[in-house]
């Protein structure tokens, strides 16, 4: 299959996702607002996600793939790719529910460190925010087993699976609030959404391992539950992901530390990031996953077979189409964010006020963006050669920046600072990967593709040019009646399509040539 169709089938269900994810986190915005419970419930939904980042998606899967490949016969035959992938479940399944286990103990000291100062001092949000923590935690194992699944079908090039499971949680966690919506207004209706958010959140888990276990036996794959082993594959993965797990380790330290300062700042903060958070993970989820995840077994699949023109040439795509896609993306999200954010999220519990900083928020973010989806389309490069060492390094430089600015910034401009010290963070991530790509020769960019991208720039700063125009002349209309932000929407969506899509014409940004070769079969 093609990149570009590939990249169509788990981007279009990743935005279906999204798109499920919007409606759920304008709800939440509404329901709780940027109160204290608001701030409980997305400190207990980012703990078990912060870890299932660490020990799941990306250490694990970038790990697991390249050797998962390696095992299977072009004839068919799964036998050893079987036996390796259960003797790695007999060992992940009882680390998990022991770490999980440990972490329900610490989960006083946990959230109590990491709580933002109103909340802190609040016991009675205090010990609600502990009850949501511990109720959402066994996400982390379901999670995990989803993760191993997954890469199994995504190494059969099944994605359609794997990018669709993500829309259950969003639909679990929808049909609690709307149970919520029932309960009336105040803090105790509040306390009761948040809890059952944190059941569903579980319980959207559990679902998720049924329904990627159905479409697996689907596939023809099962894997059955075998005693614990330490096995020459599992320490083959072992040898892997350890550094994998270290170098997912400094993103999600970098995580702990936005948590940290987030604890110093008013309540609220931590509601604030996380809507803003939802804008930039539109693009991000839709675009960078989707094509992190299409290339890592393609690439793999051409250096086994040492066709280093091939995978060169994969990388290049990609690159390309990271670019095209996400850079009008940024643009367009850092001048009409905060219209966005005042139009979709604003009313009930999360004022005028909370939308204007959340949009400030919006604009810090999507300044990283572009490197946020680099750093998915370049990581696979190293992976696909079993490299998982030389990305903790960047990684590891990259927080050393992104904390030193947040010690600057955070004091100042408070939670928007956080925003920008990630995403210059990100970006110097992405100089010390394509740099460590050249040096060793792994990937040098054409000139070709460098130039194609400085015309997508250009395409793309035309259209910011037309859309903060654009802004100065009907910002008063996102404050008004539901016609008027009806009316802004539809002209913000215009002016954009029209503006770039004229300027990326006249610039030959896109053109048959560059369809038919994001076409071409990948391998």
């Amino acid at each position: 299959m093609s990149l570009l169709k590939n990249v169509g089938t788990i981007g279009g269900l990743t935005a279906v996702s999204r798109l499920f994810g919007f409606a759920r986190d304008i709800l939440i915005a509404r329901v709780l607002g940027a109160t204290a419970m608001g701030d409980a419930w997305q400190l207990a939904f980012m703990l078990p996600n912060i870890f299932r980042r660490l020990f799941a998606e990306g250490a694990f899967a970038s790990a697991f793939v390249p050797l998962f490949n390696r095992r299977m016969k072009e004839d068919g035959d799964m036998g050893e790719a079987r036996a390796f992938a259960e003797s790695v479940l007999a060992v992940l399944l009882p680390i998990l529910i022991v770490f999980g286990a440990l972490a329900m103990v610490a989960m006083p000291w946990l959230v109590e460190y990491f709580a933002p100062e109103g909340l802190a001092e609040d016991g009675d949000s205090l010990s609600v925010a502990i009850f949501l923590a511990r109720v959402t935690f066994p996400y982390l194992l379901f999670m995990s087993l989803a993760t191993l699944i997954a890469a199994v079908l995504n190494s059969l090039s099944r994605f359609a699976a794997a990018a669709a499971a993500p829309v259950i949680l969003n639909i679990c966690l929808i049909t609690a609030l709307a149970y919520g919506l029932m309960l009336g207004e105040g803090v105790e209706a509040r306390r009761a959404v948040a809890q059952w958010m944190a059941l569903a959140l579980s319980v959207s888990g559990l679902l998720q391992v049924l329904w990627l276990g159905f479409f697996m036996r689907r596939a023809g794959f099962h894997l059955s539950l075998v005693a614990p082993r330490i096995t020459s594959g599992v320490k083959e993965l072992g040898v892997l992901v350890v550094p994998a797990i270290f170098g997912a380790g400094v993103y999600q330290i970098s995580r702990f530390v936005d948590l940290f300062f987030l604890s110093t700042l008013k309540v609220g903060s931590y509601t604030y990031l996380a809507m803003a958070d939802r804008w930039n993970q539109l693009p991000l989820g839709i675009i960078g996953i989707a094509l992190g995840t299409a290339i890592l077994p393609a690439l793999s699949r051409f250096l086994a077979r040492e066709e280093s023109d091939e995978a060169a040439r994969l990388q290049s795509n990609a690159i390309e189409l990271a670019m095209l896609l996400t850079l009008p993306c940024a643009v367009a999200l850092f001048f009409t964010g905060t219209a966005f954010v005042q139009v979709f999220m604003a009313g009930q519990n999360f004022t005028a006020e909370d939308a204007a900083i959340t949009g400030m928020v919006v604009q810090g973010l999507v300044v990283g963006l572009p490197a946020y989806v680099l750093v998915k389309v370049l990581t696979p490069n190293f992976f696909a050669r079993k490299d998982t060492r030389t990305p903790v390094v960047t990684a590891a430089i990259a927080l050393v920046l992104t904390i030193g600015l947040n010690i600057v910034l955070v004091p100042r401009i408070g939670v928007v600072g956080l925003a920008l010290a990630g995403a210059a963070g990100a970006w110097c991530n992405i100089l010390l990967l394509g740099g460590i790509l050249h040096v060793r020769q792994f990937y040098r960019m054409p000139g070709r593709i460098m130039g194609r991208i400085i015309r997508i720039a250009l395409a793309a700063a035309a259209m910011g040019a037309a859309l903060w125009w654009l802004m100065g002349q009907i910002s008063a209309w996102f404050t008004g009646s539901a016609m008027e932000k009806a009316s802004g929407i539809a002209a913000i969506l215009a002016v954009g399509f029209a503006a770039y899509g004229l300027a990326a014409i006249l610039l030959g940004v896109l053109d048959r040539a560059t369809i038919t070769r994001l076409m071409r079969r990948q391998g």
